[in-house]
């Protein structure tokens, strides 16, 4: 604007003329000013952002990526060999690559931050996650990376000593460990406690809440399908349903044997089970933690938990004192936690009494959590890597 105003003062005499001038010089040089304070900050952003690439060769890799970072994979078929996204999240640019054909050394490494999703659950999947390990170790040694974090799909009794010999802290060369379970060593540090998340591994989609999830009458009060194993608490459970006709108001489907892989009928017969129950029950199994109570936040129904440790070496760990479930604990989740399935007929009692009006609130509360739940994960997550990696500022 001030150009125009000068041109028309040479063609008429505009008391103000030196005034604009000046001022117009002076606005010229505040831009110019601007332009080099925001070139000079994204060169120092530039400088200070991490590149992280996340190796995804678990299946908990796909919560981390599409649930809890939100993030989208191409191509979009689930069988694809090879698939991949990207993000900038903070001060730092996430890629992701999962598939069969991701192998060590047969794609190229182009970050020198490296997230390793590996499965420690068993020993045949320890041998496999240990030859990812020493691919990270070699790249580390020829200085091809910087950092490596792992997140880890812990074992269920949380033996996961085969692990430690790799970490910083014992000689090793893994900054930080994510790891799913109440694992003791958790110390805030350089381990935290990671949630298992929803079954990926049988395609468990990330369900966006609608509204007739939230506003709909539902059918059963609870739901409960799964395996009974002999001399369970499982056992319990379904004998206290029957026992006074409860299992007639709730959706139960009890089987023998676990059949890890779905049919496209059973998997569907499950999510509507998720989404035409008011309640998800949530016994233990071998750990206490499992998919089913992410699964059930998904759909908006409130898993009733029973809430005691299973054997092995999973407990309370120097920062957490209510195992199981600290991280879920911790973070406030609005579940119903019991301590045995005697007490699961008076809370159907009081769940019969309630409108759908309360339901609503209660659905909507929970889907609030699980969404806030998710973004602190991630947040968390970001800081971590960012908080360890990054120069620390001089001030």
């Amino acid at each position: 604007g001030f150009t125009d105003h000068v041109a028309l003062g040479n063609e008429e005499w505009n008391p103000w003329d030196a005034d604009e001038k000046s001022e117009l010089a002076a606005s010229q040089q505040r831009y110019e000013a601007h332009l080099k304070m925001i070139k000079y900050a994204r060169s120092h952003l530039e400088q200070t952002s991490l590149r992280v690439q996340i190796w995804g060769k678990a299946a908990i890799g796909l919560y981390l990526w599409q649930h809890i970072f939100g993030g989208h994979l191409e191509p979009g078929d689930m069988t694809a060999q090879w698939r991949e996204g990207s993000q900038k999240a903070g001060k730092t640019y996430f890629s992701f690559l999962t598939g069969p054909s991701v192998v060590p050394g047969y794609f190229s490494v182009d970050a020198e931050h490296v997230v390793l999703v590996l499965n420690g659950r068993e020993p045949a999947k320890i041998a496999y996650a240990t030859q990812w390990l020493h691919y990270a170790q070699t790249l580390m040694e020829t200085r091809k990376i910087q950092h490596v974090v792992v997140v880890l799909l812990g074992n269920e009794q949380c033996n996961n000593a085969w692990i430690q010999p790799y970490l910083k802290r014992n000689g090793g060369f893994v900054n930080l460990l994510f790891v799913t379970y109440d694992y003791a060593f958790v110390n805030e540090e350089d381990i935290f406690q990671w949630p298992l998340g929803v079954a990926t591994y049988r395609s468990f989609p990330v369900v966006e809440p609608s509204w007739s999830m939230l506003h709909d009458p539902r059918s059963y009060l609870c739901n409960f399908l799964g395996t009974v194993y002999k001399n369970s608490s499982r056992e319990t459970l379904i004998e206290i349903l029957k026992q006074d006709g409860l299992d007639k108001l709730c959706w139960i489907a009890a089987r023998e044997q676990w059949q890890p892989q779905e049919t496209n009928a059973s998997f569907k017969n499950y999510q509507d089970a998720l989404l035409q129950s008011d309640l998800t029950l949530c016994p233990v199994g071998i750990n206490t933690e499992c998919y089913r109570i992410y699964e059930a936040c998904s759909y908006g129904s409130l898993p009733v938990i029973e809430d005691v440790m299973t054997p092995g070496d999973c407990g309370n760990s120097s920062m957490y004192h209510s195992a199981p479930l600290q991280l879920l604990k911790t973070m406030g989740a609005p579940f119903i936690f019991i301590k045995n399935w005697r007490e699961l007929p008076a809370i159907l009692e009081k769940e019969k009494k309630m409108s759908l009006q309360e339901k609503i609130q209660r659905r909507k509360k929970l889907l609030e959590w699980y969404r806030n739940f998710k973004a602190w994960m991630r947040q968390k997550f970001i800081n971590t890597l960012e908080n360890s990696f990054l120069p620390r500022d001089k001030g």
